[in-house]
């Protein structure tokens, strides 16, 4: 069972076990989740300071396209591509089984 992180009495269980300094394998047994749960939980990356909390507000405040924008200033592509598989044999005899009765 993995702990849920949207469930806030398993992450306060595991926040003050990990506090009193309770390894984590004694955290995954009180909290109902495996080890790698706890572990994942307590290892997660969270802003510290004020300005990475401002940064991270205006990124979630941005519109779609400025987000766009950002991420291919940062030289990713951010695109579907227009290449489709072919159809089949089967799918293409279907198609004009179709169209020949909508034609009648």
């Amino acid at each position: 069972m993995e702990l849920d992180l949207g469930c806030g009495n398993l992450k306060t269980i595991t926040d003050t076990l990990h506090k009193e300094g309770k390894p984590q394998t004694f955290i995954a047994k009180e909290a109902g989740c495996s080890q790698s749960a706890v572990s994942k939980h307590v290892n997660r990356k969270r802003c510290k300071t004020n300005r990475e909390n401002h940064s991270l507000e205006r990124l979630v405040k941005a519109s779609r396209a400025t987000t766009h924008r950002r991420v291919k200033e940062f030289g990713y592509s951010c695109r579907i591509p227009l290449v489709k598989p072919l159809l089949n044999h089967r799918q293409r005899q279907r198609r004009l089984t179709w169209a020949k009765e909508k034609k009648k």
